[in-house]
């Protein structure tokens, strides 16, 4: 088949750090190519792919250097995709909701995956306006709030088998954080768990702009207030297997409806057991 991936333009596909969508999009087109399909990928200029590469923007947009409108950028891509689209047997989109209008008339072909939370204001109106879209869910429970839509199937995340190493014996040192700094992950609720339990906790995640002040006001202080909590910013996939694969467990205290969790695979195939909540309080 000739497939055509179309990639957020935030992060490379694979992301050089953070980047869950992109880092899955990647994960897709390389296995889809190694099984023999003509595959083309749009995305950021410093991705890497053995697929054909269709260049949107010259970098990652995230980590350019100064603010940058994402907008103009996903307008290219869009072009690309529609200029091209008669090549492709199938085109399958990660961005969300940007190309409901442009791919109308070959939207039979146009598989779009939903690699969000569906409970935002505004997106109930929008899929009732464009019910031609077939999505895919990435979980059955990620489909709830939503008002009744074209799904066509449910496909869960994946891990190349050899992206991490499994650790035998876990070195009794710390909790982990892996992700993002915001306050639906509640890294605050992390922190208090390790500061009640003794232990010290060691938080690998990204800041985006629009969390800054979040950081700022709220994260960054208990930081600086426990001795025993480490900011050590944001992480490459080679080096989770050994953050990790040294953790006592990792923590997943979310707040919000949490569309899939991939963090907690990665965590689990380096033999890290999960301590995880979901809006609810730290048990006493």
């Amino acid at each position: 088949m000739k497939i055509a991936q179309i990639a957020p333009l935030a992060e490379s596909c694979p992301p050089k750090l953070y980047g869950g969508t992109e880092r899955v999009v990647s994960f897709l087109t390389e296995e889809l190519v190694d099984q023999g399909h003509e595959v083309t990928l749009f995305a950021s200029g410093d991705s890497v792919t053995a697929a054909e590469l269709v260049p949107c923007s010259e970098r990652a947009l995230r980590l350019s250097p100064g603010p940058v409108d994402a907008l103009p950028y996903h307008m290219i891509l869009l072009e690309e995709v529609a200029r091209r689209a008669h090549e492709f047997d199938a085109l399958h989109f990660h961005i969300d909701l940007m190309h409901a209008p442009v791919v109308r008339a070959f939207a039979h072909k146009t598989p779009t995956t939903l690699h969000g939370r569906p409970d935002l204001p505004g997106l109930a109106p929008f899929y009732r306006a464009f019910p031609h879209l077939p999505l895919i869910s990435i979980s059955d429970s990620q489909r709830l709030p939503m008002p009744p839509v074209n799904w066509v199937k449910t496909i869960y995340h994946g891990l190349p088998r050899d992206l991490l190493t499994f650790q035998p014996r876990v070195n009794n040192g710390y909790f982990a954080f892996l992700g993002r700094i915001s306050p639906e992950k509640r890294p605050d609720r992390a922190i208090e768990i390790a500061a009640r339990a003794g232990m010290p906790l060691k938080i690998a995640a990204k800041i985006d702009r629009v969390d800054q002040a979040y950081w700022d006001e709220c994260i960054e202080p208990l930081v600086k207030a426990h001795p025993n909590i480490e900011y050590i910013g944001e992480i490459a996939d080679h080096q989770k297997s050994e953050f990790l694969g040294g953790a006592t467990a990792l923590l997943f205290p979310i707040d919000w409806e949490e569309p899939f969790g991939l963090v907690m695979i990665e965590a689990m195939a380096c033999g890290t057991p999960v301590i995880a909540f979901r809006r609810g309080s730290v048990p006493k």
